[in-house]
Parts: C-alpha cells; structure tokens; sequence
C-alpha cells in the first residue's frame, strides 16, 4: 500500500460537504487520530512547562537578559533539525518519536523533581529548558513527515491543518493553565502535571508501532545522507521557494509575534495584563479558524498561490498593526493576523512534503527546522531596532518587507503560485 492510497481517507473528499470534510483524517484514519492526540497533548505539555520554566527563571534570577539567555539556549535544537530529518528518512518515524516522548518524560520530570525538592538554580533550570528543548526540535521532521505516511497526498492539507488547530489550542490554553496552576498549585505541581501531559501523549503513540511508517534504506554515513539530501532538496525551485518564505517570516514576523505584544499592551494600547490577554486570544482564534477553513476545503487547488499571497498578507496586517493606536482596531486586526498565519503555518509544512520525494521528505523538514533556528538571532536583532525606533515603526517596517519578499517571490517563481499539488500534474 502507498503513501496516496490510504483507505478511508480521501476517498470523495473532494466531494463531501465543508463541514464534514474538515474532519476527513480523524474520521477515515484511526492511525492518524492517535497522532493528532499525541500531539494534542504533546504540545500541551510544551507550551505550558514552557511558561512554568520561565516563571521560574524569572522569580529565581530577576533579570530580564538572563531570561532571554534562557529562552536562547532552549531554542538551540532547532538547529539539529536537520541531523533529525536525516535520522527520519533512515529510521522508523514512530519509534523516534515514542523515544523523544520518553525523553521528555525523563527530562521534564527530572526538572520537576529538583524545584520540588527546592533546589533550583538558574542552571539547572537552563540545562532543564535545554534537555525539553532537545525532546521537541529535533523530533519535528519525524511528527510532520509521519502524516505523510498516515494519510497520504491528497489528505496532507486537511491533517496538517487539523495538527495545526491543534497546536492552536494548546497555545491558547496551555500558558492559560499554566498560570493557573502555579497560582493554585505552585510551580512543582505544575511541572508534575505537564509530566503527565507528555506521558499520555507517550501512551497514544504505543498502539502505532504496529504502522510500518516510511522508511529508506540509506547505506552512507549520515552527515554524508545529511548533505547530499540538501543539495538536492535546494536544487528544487518550488521546495526552495517553499523554505525561503519560512526563512522571510522567522526573520521578519515571528520575533514580533512572540516578542513584541506586551510592549504593543503596555506602551501602545495601554491595555493592562487582561488586555494582552485578550490580544493574544484574538490571535488564537483567528488562527484556529483559518485552519478550519482550510481543512474544510480538502484537497484544493493552487495551494502554493494561497501560501504566498496569503503570507503577504499577513505581513500587510502586522504592518497596519504596526500603525494602530486603537484598542478595538488593534483587537480586530489580530484576528485577521491569527487567520492569515494559519495559511502560512498549515501549508508551509504540505507544500514541502508535496514538492519533495518520499526519500527526502524528513531532510527536507529538518532543513525548515534550521530555517526557523534563526528565531533567536533575529528576535535580538528587530528587538534591538526596536529599542531604538520603537516596536511600531519597527513592526511596520517588518511587515512591508515581508509583504515586499511575496510579491518578488510570486515573480521570479510562478510556478509556485499555479502549484496545486495534485499527482499528475
């Protein structure tokens, strides 16, 4: 059996009602739907260890750099992604991931077992970020190129979109909890508790060891498997147009969209914590509507143009975002920004599958994964323009630069723009 002959999955999709086809991949793969909880509650547990850590580091140390030191070294694995692309087209993607679940467990609840006991040093909990850093990163090729195998071609919008509602919720509600937590638990509890989230997202993947996920046989060395699959993936125009959008919005958007919303809160709107809050949520909600609609539509045409255009977009909101001072403007506006990111978030992911065979898929994720990796360094970058000019000017600029980048790229790679993705043509 294929990766594009799934039964049950796809079959009429195109057909089916919205509604019903936005559910396609839970409702026709049982195998997908563990997955899709795994990840529910992986990333749960990720975005809310994440914000007990920082509390903790924060309460502990009572700077701002170091916090940001912290942050830095947690995100460091995104650079080994390529090292876990290569590790997924050479293995077998459930096993790698029930062993990053494992490691997790491990690492997490080592961390929770230290502030427990009350012995927890501003090391200690960098080492701690570091090693939880190292169960999610390098493990991303593997969870996205596993979706591949689960649902095949025609399904891969749909699941990636249903993935990214997903990790939508989580981003929503697990710093929500999180908070919550600590404020009625304590930060020992809350570590506990997010222990038991990557626990049972360990559990959902065990029924899937029986799936004999894609795999190649790759007799050379892997740092040798690592560069010949680079230069191969690079040499594709669409997958390297694909990867330069990703590399344009980790350069230009994303440090503004993790960094800069307190001070647009704080100095800007004048909005106090319940307003950023609100802020935050309207993004959330955007963002899970946009991948409804997208999993709704199926295996729709002119995929490539909807990523492109609509990453544009995006820029033009956060660039009218940059320029706002008024809180019901700004609240709208971030909807829309939540809804566009989904275009970009859902189909970066489907179109670099799509653009690339089976044998380089999880090297070519990898790669994406290093292409975010610069994060950290544009983060310190656009947060040091900002100190000077201001997050508004500076959001604004950003914006229109990404803006700018689309509608280069649409020229020099039309292509793109037509591409649909569908086998044959």
């Amino acid at each position: 059996m294929t990766a594009t002959s799934k039964p049950g999955v796809g079959e009429g999709s195109r057909h089916r009602p919205g509604l019903l086809r936005a559910l396609d991949s839970l409702r026709g793969s049982p195998r997908f739907r563990l997955l899709w909880f795994s990840n529910l509650f992986f990333f749960g547990g990720a975005w809310t260890q994440t914000l007990v850590l920082g509390w903790l580091v924060y309460e502990t140390t009572q700077s701002a750099f170091l916090l940001s030191l912290f942050t830095a070294v947690r995100l460091v694995p995104l650079l080994l992604g390529p090292i876990g692309g290569a590790l997924s087209d050479r293995y077998d993607r459930v096993r790698l991931l029930i062993a990053a679940c494992s490691w997790a467990v491990l690492a997490v609840s080592s961390v929770a077992m230290m502030v427990s006991l009350g012995h927890t040093p501003y090391w200690g909990l960098v080492l701690g970020g570091l090693a939880i850093g190292m169960a999610q990163s390098p493990s991303q090729p593997a969870r996205a190129a596993l979706v591949f195998d689960l649902v095949g071609r025609e399904n891969l919008s749909n699941a990636n979109a249903l993935n990214a509602m997903a990790i939508n919720v989580t981003q929503v509600v697990g710093p929500a909890l999180g908070g919550a937590m600590i404020s009625t638990f304590g930060a020992p509890t809350a570590l506990w508790i997010s222990t038991g989230w990557y626990a049972i997202s360990l559990l959902a993947l065990l029924p899937l060891r029986s799936h004999e996920s894609r795999s190649h046989v790759h007799p050379e060395p892997i740092l040798r498997m690592l560069s010949g699959g680079v230069r191969s993936i690079l040499a594709s125009r669409l997958t390297a147009a694909v990867l330069l959008v990703t590399l344009a919005a980790n350069i230009l958007i994303w440090p503004i969209h993790q960094g800069f919303i307190p001070a647009f809160a704080a100095s800007v709107l004048e909005l106090d914590a319940a307003g950023l809050g609100w802020l935050l949520t309207c993004s959330g909600v955007g963002g899970l509507t946009g991948s409804l609609i997208i999993a709704s539509l199926g295996d729709f045409r002119f995929k490539g143009g909807m990523y492109v255009l609509g990453t544009g977009a995006w820029g033009v909101l956060w660039a009218l975002f940059g320029l706002s001072e008024s809180a019901p403007l700004s609240f709208a506006l971030m909807v829309g920004i939540g809804l566009m990111s989904a275009t970009f978030g859902v189909l970066q992911t489907t179109l670099l599958l799509m653009t690339t065979p089976p044998g380089l898929q999880g090297r070519a994720l990898g790669v994406q994964e290093l292409a975010i990796g610069v994060l950290p360094f544009s983060s310190l970058l656009l947060g040091g323009i900002a100190e000077a000019v201001g997050v508004g000017p500076t959001t604004f600029v950003s914006g229109l630069l990404l803006a700018a980048t689309m509608l280069a790229l649409a020229a020099r790679v039309p292509e793109l723009l037509r591409y649909s993705g569908f086998e044959g043509g």
